[in-house]
C-alpha cells in the first residue's frame, strides 16, 4: 500500500522560469510607463518655457513700447464767417474745434494744460486752451473747445497775400500745438511723452466750410 502511494502522479516542481519572465515584463511596463511620465512631464516644461517667453516678449515689445499720442483737429462746421473784400482783405469767424487726442498706449497719458495757436501766414489770429485731463489706454480723448479768429492784428504785407486768398476764394490756415505728459502702463512703469499739432485746412470763403484738413 505504501508503494502504490509513492507510484502516485507528482507535479513537477516550478524551475523560476516563468516567474522571472512575469517580473521582468512587469519591470518593463514600470519603465515604459516611467519614461512616459518623464516625457510628459518634459513637454510640459517646454511649453511653459516657451509659453513665458512669448509672454515676456510681447510684454516688452507690445506692452512696454511707449508711443506719442496722436495730438491733432478734427474737420468742424463753421458757424459764423466774415470777410472783406480784395481791397479792404479781412476775416473773422468762430467754430467750435473738436480736439482729439488718440492713445494707443496700453496705460494711461496724463497730460498738462496746452495751448492750441491758430495762424495765418505764420501770424496767430487766436488761440485756444486745451485743460488738464488724460486719455485712456487705447482710446481717444475728445475736447471740443469754442474758438474765434480775426485776422485784425495781422500786418501789411500779410493783408495783402489775404486779399489775393479771398479773390481764389479759400484761406489757409494752420493750427499748432504741444501736449505734454505722461503714460503709466500697470501703474509701475512711466514715462513721459510730447505730442505735437501741426495741421493745415483750407477754409472756402464761398461755402463757409473745411475744404481740407491735413495733420502731420
Amino acid at each position: 500500500m505504501a508503494e502504490k502511494n509513492q507510484n502516485q502522479y507528482q507535479p513537477p516542481e516550478s524551475n523560476g522560469y516563468h516567474r522571472n519572465d512575469q517580473e521582468s515584463l512587469h519591470t518593463m511596463e514600470d519603465e515604459e510607463a516611467k519614461r512616459k511620465k518623464r516625457m510628459k512631464w518634459t513637454i510640459g516644461i517646454i511649453a511653459f518655457i516657451i509659453f513665458q517667453v512669448v509672454q515676456a516678449l510681447f510684454f516688452v515689445l507690445v506692452i512696454m513700447k511707449f508711443k506719442s499720442p496722436n495730438f491733432r483737429v478734427s474737420e468742424f462746421n463753421v458757424q459764423t464767417f466774415n470777410v472783406g473784400t480784395q481791397a479792404s482783405p479781412s476775416f473773422g469767424m468762430s467754430f467750435v474745434a473738436p480736439i482729439r487726442v488718440k492713445n494707443t498706449n496700453w496705460g494711461p497719458f496724463k497730460y498738462d494744460a496746452s495751448t492750441i495757436s491758430f495762424t495765418y501766414g505764420g501770424v496767430q489770429v487766436g488761440q485756444m486752451i486745451i485743460p488738464k485731463n488724460k486719455a485712456n489706454f487705447k482710446s481717444t480723448k475728445k475736447i471740443d473747445v469754442n474758438v474765434t479768429l480775426s485776422s485784425a492784428n495781422l500786418p501789411t504785407n500779410i493783408n495783402s497775400n489775404l486779399g489775393s486768398e479771398l479773390s481764389s476764394g479759400v484761406i489757409m490756415l494752420t493750427s499748432q500745438g504741444e501736449l505734454k505728459g505722461k503714460i503709466t502702463v500697470m501703474f509701475m512703469f512711466k514715462k513721459k511723452k510730447t505730442s505735437q499739432m501741426n495741421c493745415t485746412m483750407a477754409i472756402n470763403t464761398t461755402t463757409k466750410a473745411v475744404q481740407s484738413l491735413l495733420c502731420k
